[in-house]
């Protein structure tokens, strides 16, 4: 049929997907045109198929990062572990398991001036117990810990009876490394480990003084000290111990082992090094001599009883080498009571006051007077001084210990009858810088370097600084101060004819190898000529004599029958702490004396600190203990009686 071009073609648009396009009136699967259809499947729309491939996509790149970076950290670090760090980690590893064990040296012993022992040292163990590797290999073998500590704590009491077994076993359940006992014997550590070998044990020492008081104040006290490495072994605490711990404790020595379960671990055997052998200590051997020391301090407390003394110090020197035969205190202490220098239960008695505590020395400081006026040819022993009953010095009145008028003396009963008059007269005419230089020369005011921990030097007034009246006191002895040691030089100058050799107490040091070295004798220093020391000892002779008429000296007690003795009492006003003057009542006895003083062996001093000295003829001069001593001096050292008896000579002339 032929086309009309200009009529417009009409054509029927293409029947719809149900799925793009359902009228509303057609019934649902059948299509346009009214033939049935079958329905196409459902499927979902484009956004819903796009949304979980997005999501999967991006948990894959989120897993594949993290691994990726994980792989990378750990490659790093593995670098950095092996490649820079592992020497240092190796290192630290080692330490880990590593310990360095102290091996502790032998204490040097200190012994007599005849060798015998006075401190020395004892080896023990100590137990220990370390519970973690304990309880690892008691898991391994099935072994029931409560079980086997009971089972150990009952036998370490069966060993060693003083141990505590309920204390044992606290320990033990604590948890904790713990020391279970500190002193033991090795005897007894073996008996307990060859049994029960997972109780560790270390070495210890324990020191003995077998003198117990014995020179308690001159030795100290020492015992084992554990704080660090360097000190895991005995060392002092006071006294020569402490002062003398570098050549008595050696050098301790080290060894480096491996444990299991670090430093509270057991040693795993075969892994000793490192070995550092220990140095022991050395020895040293003291110029005191045991008897003599034992002697005088029983003599010397039993008198302070006596005296109802507050204290009181002795010592015996020789009279030439100027070596400590005993130096003593009234008290002293047992190194084996256990409240006391290691609780230091009465400090009073670990001091050493006969050389630490000066005091005023009063009458036996006159030897200075006489031996300057002797020296500068002021006087001689016969001739005479006209006393008076006072003496004015500056603002000061002086007077002797009674009362009396006008006296003519002599110069030895000066001395003798202890005139204070008579003593500065002469001391006048030496003159104050004359005198201020014998001061010196004695060693006043002077350490002795002696050789002992916490040594005084005393006091002396500096020569500028004197007073009006300061040339009042000295010659008297007041105003200056000094220990018992040192006054005990001054009589040893006059013993050794006239030259002044500084005491000392060590004799020598053995060392570890046993090479002795003796402490070199220190250099004498010449304070007066040999005749006049010889004629200031006879004159102090007379301080001993007993003779009618008012002839007898201030110290007869002292006399010992068959030796000359020659010496000095002295008595010192104390200073009242409530008035801050001189007291009556409080006094320092003191006394000096050379046995024999015909041919001198050993010097002694004494002083009592406040005895009573109103209440019994003790408390009033210390004249018959130095008896008492030079009696056991002569019998210890078998002195040769003197030739002749000592002279009485004259004191007063009216």
């Amino acid at each position: 049929m032929p086309r009309d071009w200009d009529k417009p073609v009409t054509r029927k648009p293409p029947p719809l997907r149900q799925t793009m396009h359902r009228s509303p009136r057609q019934p649902a699967g059948k299509p346009a045109g009214g033939a049935a259809r079958k329905p196409p499947a459902k499927r979902p729309s484009m956004a819903r198929r796009k949304r979980p491939v997005a999501n999967n996509r991006l948990r894959i790149l989120s897993v594949r990062f993290v691994l990726i970076a994980a792989l990378v950290a750990a490659g790093v670090k593995l670098i950095q572990v092996q490649g820079f760090e592992a020497e240092a980690l190796s290192q630290k590893a080692d330490q880990q398991r590593s310990l360095t064990i102290p091996i502790p040296a032998k204490r040097g012993e200190i012994v007599d001036r005849n060798g015998k022992q006075l401190a020395f040292s004892v080896e023990t163990r100590a137990l220990s117990w370390a519970p973690k590797s304990v309880k690892r290999e008691y898991e391994k073998t099935k072994v029931d810990y409560d079980t086997r500590i009971q089972e150990i704590a009952a036998k370490i009491k069966d060993v060693v009876p003083a141990a505590d077994q309920q204390d044992l076993l606290n320990k033990m359940r604590s948890g904790n490394f713990t020391y279970l006992l500190q002193d033991i014997t090795p005897a007894q550590e073996r008996e307990i480990r060859r049994k029960y070998p997972e109780v560790t044990s270390e070495p210890r020492a324990r020191r003995e003084y077998p003198g117990g008081t014995i020179a308690s104040n001159i030795l100290g006290f020492a015992n084992w000290r554990s704080e660090s490495k360097d000190r895991n072994s005995v060392h002092g605490l006071f006294g020569m111990e402490n002062d003398r711990d570098t050549e008595l404790a050696g050098e301790a020595g080290s060894q480096t082992v491996d444990t299991e379960g670090g430093a509270d671990g057991v040693v795993i055997p075969g892994t000793e090094r490192n070995l550092r052998e220990a140095k022991d200590g050395s020895d040293i051997e003291l110029t005191i001599d045991a008897d003599i020391q034992y002697d005088v301090q029983r003599k010397l407390a039993d008198y302070v009883a006596k005296s109802g003394a507050k204290g009181g110090s002795a010592v015996v020197l020789d009279a030439h080498t100027g070596e400590v035969y005993a130096l003593a205190n009234d008290k002293s202490f047992d190194p084996a009571d256990p409240k006391g220098p290691n609780g230091l239960g009465d400090t009073d008695a670990t001091g050493n006051p006969a050389v630490t505590t000066p005091y005023e020395p009063g009458s036996v400081n006159k030897i200075v007077t006489a031996a300057a006026a002797i020296e500068d040819g002021i006087t001689k022993p016969d001739d005479t001084l006209r006393v008076p009953g006072t003496h004015k010095v500056a603002d000061r009145v002086i007077g002797d210990a009674w009362d009396h008028g006008t006296l003519t003396m002599t110069a030895t009963g000066v001395f003798a009858k202890s005139s204070n008059i008579g003593t500065l007269l002469l001391a006048e005419q030496v003159g104050p810088d004359r005198y201020a230089d014998m001061l010196k020369k004695f060693g006043l005011g002077q350490k002795t370097g002696v050789g002992l921990p916490g040594e005084s030097a005393g006091s002396v007034p500096d020569r500028k600084a004197w007073s009006g009246s300061t040339f009042g006191n000295l010659p008297i002895g007041q105003g200056l101060s000094m220990t018992v040691l040192q006054m005990a030089g001054m009589y040893q100058t006059i013993a050794n004819n006239g030259v002044r050799v500084s005491p000392r107490i060590i004799k020598s040091i053995v060392d570890r190898d046993g090479n002795r070295h003796v402490e070199p004798r220190p250099e004498g220093v010449r304070v007066v000529s040999d005749q006049t020391a010889i004629t200031v000892r006879n004159m102090f002779r007379a301080v001993t004599q007993k003779a009618p008429n008012g002839q007898s000296g201030t110290g007869p007690g002292a006399a010992l029958t068959g030796y000359q003795i020659s010496g000095k009492t002295g008595t010192a006003q104390q200073v009242d702490p409530t008035t801050n003057k001189y007291s009556n009542s409080l006094y320092w006895i003191t006394f000096a004396g050379i046995l024999p003083a015909d041919n001198p062996r050993f010097v002694v001093g004494i002083v009592l600190d406040k005895p009573n000295y109103s209440g019994n003829e003790f408390g009033r001069t210390a004249a018959p203990l130095f008896h008492d001593i030079a009696s056991y001096l002569a019998q210890r050292a078998n002195l040769p009686l003197s030739p002749e008896q000592t002279p009485i000579v004259p004191l007063v002339l009216n």
